[in-house]
């Protein structure tokens, strides 16, 4: 007898491995670039560079304050409430 669903076992499987390569390569570049960065801080004259394009990195990046409302607005909320 059939099952009523379908054995999606070897997908997921599929799908793990694929995003599990992707995390893989993304962290060996991010160890890359914090053994460069770690490598410029110690130059004199990079220092100071590196520190103040890190400072305006972690100013834009995701730690930075976004109040709801925007994210509200540009996700569509204010144009089609009823939906919502």
């Amino acid at each position: 007898m059939k099952s009523n669903t379908e054995n999606s076992q070897g997908y997921l499987a599929e799908q793990f491995c694929h995003k599990d390569k992707q995390v893989i390569q993304e962290s060996k570049i991010a160890v890359l670039k914090i053994q460069s960065w770690q490598f410029a801080s110690r130059t004199p004259g990079i220092r100071e560079t590196y520190l103040k394009e890190a400072a305006k990195m972690v100013s834009k990046s995701l730690l930075s304050f976004v109040p709801n409302s925007f994210v509200l607005s540009e996700e569509g909320y204010y144009f089609y409430p009823v939906e919502n």
